[in-house]
């Protein structure tokens, strides 16, 4: 499985006007393409920053919808009224109970293997049993050396209650991957229109 990030730096009061953009003409487009396989959009309300990520069966099938995207990816952009940044990746893990309102992403670097043995064997069944846990995914892209987690809580206030753990996670993947924490942020899970399957 594959997905392809569109990350954009948007305007604050542009945000629900991207929702409704993923919500009402993304999605029915995308959920037409032969190998597609969901969509999800996650933003920060306060900055703008927001994520639209399309999952795929296959390489294949993503590298073939890139052109006829290329005018979603562009309307989205000049919508939300910032710039975008699109990334790929393969789903190394995906583990889902339910849906949940708020995430928490982290960009590490470091061995992507190392990092999805440590993210499965060694996080997941703690995050299982952390009060509020949703799911949970790693995304890495292996010419970049980049590994992209992301939990998902029922509320905020989970979120927010497990940060001192999820720390402790993070730090222990970084050391096992023999890299280093890029990037943490917390975002509103604004869609998720998902049908990968358990990768965990």
């Amino acid at each position: 499985m594959y997905a392809r990030s569109s990350t954009f730096q948007g305007k604050p009061d542009n945000i629900d006007a991207g929702i409704a953009f993923i919500k009402d003409e993304a999605w029915p487009q995308l959920d037409k393409i032969e190998g597609c396989r969901g969509l999800s959009m996650v933003v920060d309300r306060e900055t703008g920053h927001c994520i639209a990520t399309s999952s795929w069966e296959n390489e294949a099938t993503m590298r073939a919808s890139d052109e006829s995207l290329r005018p979603i990816r562009e309307r989205g952009r000049d919508i939300l009224g910032g710039s975008m940044q699109v990334d790929v990746w393969e789903i190394a893990v995906m583990h889902r109970t339910h849906h949940g309102e708020c995430c928490r992403v982290s960009w590490l670097k470091g061995d992507l293997d190392a990092m999805t043995e440590a993210f499965r064997v060694g996080i997941l069944p703690e995050l299982e049993q952390t009060p509020g846990f949703c799911s949970a995914s790693l995304l890495v892209n292996r010419s970049s050396g980049q590994g992209c987690a992301t939990t998902v809580w029922e509320t905020r206030d989970a979120m927010e209650a497990s940060r001192s753990s999820a720390d402790d996670m993070r730090n222990r993947v970084a050391r096992d991957a023999g890299g280093e924490i890029a990037e943490v942020h917390e975002y509103e899970l604004a869609y998720a229109h998902l049908h990968v399957p358990e990768m965990a």
